[in-house]
């Protein structure tokens, strides 16, 4: 009989530790799933901003050779992602299009448009600031060489402007979820706890110091958060993996240092969570008088 009694006690234990990282994993990958977003958000904000171009247009008097030897001058410069030499024949392609052939008909061969240079900037001074620095800095080195540095101040407005507001729409959402995602971790770690009330009060009655009692229960919690962040991450993974095979319009990706940052993350995260939870709770049961348990 004692026997049965065990071996159910062991089974009901055991469910409880799986029904507990199961409900932990599930909300750590729905934190995942947030964290991914904004880490995404970023490398679409930078590629955005690094897609904006300014034109640098030469002294009439400079030739392709003198052009291009600024060109790589300047390509090592911190404030560029991407420079680039723009001939005449190729700007009066990009310019003219498909109608091309009228244009240089209608100039009657004469090619107007003056080679130039082509720049991207680094996203960190693609704002109003950094984009006026570069201009500065391009005049003051080449003053007598470049006649004017051109790029869209619109553009460089509504890339910022657009991202920051979306980013703070993003940002509130995200804040939203996670506080939901960290009080149902709470909830799920207090109802594991609950039914193990009577055993925390029986070990106080027998002597047992708070440091005793409470070392166990923080080591499952370790154990608790470690592995559901495992388990999120490999779900998260088979997420990514979907989106990025059956869907073909969306593709995630992310550099090395991000995706160790994201797992590191979710580590941190499930652990520090769990801890935290058990912590007070086993506080709660401690503090408890042995009437308020039934």
């Amino acid at each position: 009989m004692s026997t049965a009694i065990e071996k159910y006690n062991k089974r009901g234990i055991k469910t409880s530790y799986i029904s507990t990282i199961i409900g932990i994993s599930l909300v750590l990958f729905m934190i995942g799933i947030v964290l991914s977003g904004m880490f995404g958000l970023s490398n679409i904000q930078n590629q955005a901003k690094e897609n904006l171009q300014g034109d640098i247009f030469f002294d009439p008097k400079l030739n392709d050779a003198d052009i291009k030897q600024i060109e790589l001058r300047i390509k090592s410069w911190a404030e560029f992602k991407k420079v680039w030499f723009v001939s005449s024949e190729r700007a009066i392609k990009e310019f003219g299009g498909k109608d091309q052939a009228e244009i240089t008909e209608l100039l009657e061969g004469e090619n107007p448009l003056p080679p130039s240079l082509c720049f991207s900037p680094n996203a960190e001074f693609a704002n109003k600031s950094g984009m006026k620095q570069i201009k500065t800095k391009l005049l003051k080195q080449f003053s007598k060489e470049i006649d004017e540095v051109n790029y869209d101040e619109s553009s460089v407005e509504k890339v910022n402007l657009g991202f920051q507001q979306f980013v703070m729409l993003f940002l509130s959402m995200a804040a939203l979820l996670i506080i939901i995602a960290v009080a149902m971790i709470n909830n799920t770690i207090r109802m594991s706890l609950f039914s193990k009330r009577y055993n925390i009060k029986t070990m106080t009655l027998v002597g047992a110091t708070g440091r005793h009692i409470r070392l166990p229960y923080l080591k499952m919690a370790v154990f608790q958060g470690l592995i559901s962040a495992i388990v999120a991450l490999s779900l998260l993974t088979t997420v990514f993996f979907a989106l990025n095979n059956v869907l073909e319009t969306i593709e995630v990706s992310f550099s090395w240092q991000v995706l160790l940052l994201l797992v590191g993350s979710l580590i941190l995260i499930g652990i520090f969570i769990t801890v935290i939870s058990t912590w007070f709770a086993l506080n709660k049961y401690l503090r408890m008088k042995l009437d308020d348990l039934y």
